[in-house]
């Protein structure tokens, strides 16, 4: 074994002694359950530890990341984590998190082949090209590249606003609103997009801004 693998090991007793020094019960309090007010939807990528972002404490997040923060209807891992987190744990909160400098998002903006990830960032470049006249007319690469970060967050709100499992939340009254964030890496700032979705009115708002 590595150093680092060994350093982890190493880290991860000290902080569980550093915790239960602080509460001998912490760890108990913890084992009888969960019920986080949010869902966090995040990108996988390392520098962007939603919990720590946020302030929050263990239990406090419900967390599902995956490359470049799609909300996709036929991944069922994401479906899984909504429908748990909506129907189980009644989370209040919904936060779709994006990040300036996302590899993903770059990516989709090419034509190169990288390898497997073709397929998801595929999702992507449907998004890139409902948005091609406004990003092709910024000349600033690197504007253009935030402004598609951001539009990417907003469509994944959308998106996640129309999956059955929040329409279902909806319609039966259950207090559950929809969030997009963008955080950046060189700040360590999130940036509010303002495309709230507590209902289906929000969603068209949040839609006639997109579209």
């Amino acid at each position: 074994m590595n150093d680092f693998y060994r350093k982890i090991l190493d880290n991860n007793k000290i902080w569980s002694q550093t915790k239960l020094s602080e509460d001998p019960e912490y760890f108990q309090k913890l084992a009888t359950g969960q019920s986080p007010p949010l869902l966090w939807i995040g990108c996988s990528d390392s520098r962007v530890p939603a919990n720590e972002v946020i302030g929050a404490k263990p239990g406090e997040v419900f967390v599902h990341r995956n490359i470049a923060n799609m909300v996709v209807n036929t991944d069922m891992n994401m479906l899984s984590v909504l429908d748990y987190a909506v129907n189980v744990l009644k989370v209040k909160h919904v936060i779709v998190c994006g990040h300036y400098g996302c590899g993903g998002v770059k990516a989709a903006m090419g034509n190169d082949t990288i390898g497997i990830i073709d397929n998801w960032i595929r999702q992507i470049k449907v998004v890139y090209r409902h948005h091609q006249d406004e990003l092709d007319a910024i000349e600033n690469e690197t504007e253009k590249f935030n402004t598609f970060v951001e539009l990417n967050v907003k469509e994944q709100v959308s998106s996640l606003a129309k999956t059955s499992i929040v329409q279902n939340a909806w319609r039966n009254g259950q207090e559950l609103c929809l969030h997009g964030w963008v955080y950046g890496l060189d700040s360590g700032i999130v940036k509010d997009l303002e495309v709230n979705c507590c209902d289906n009115a929000d969603l068209r708002g949040v839609d006639r801004i997109i579209f």
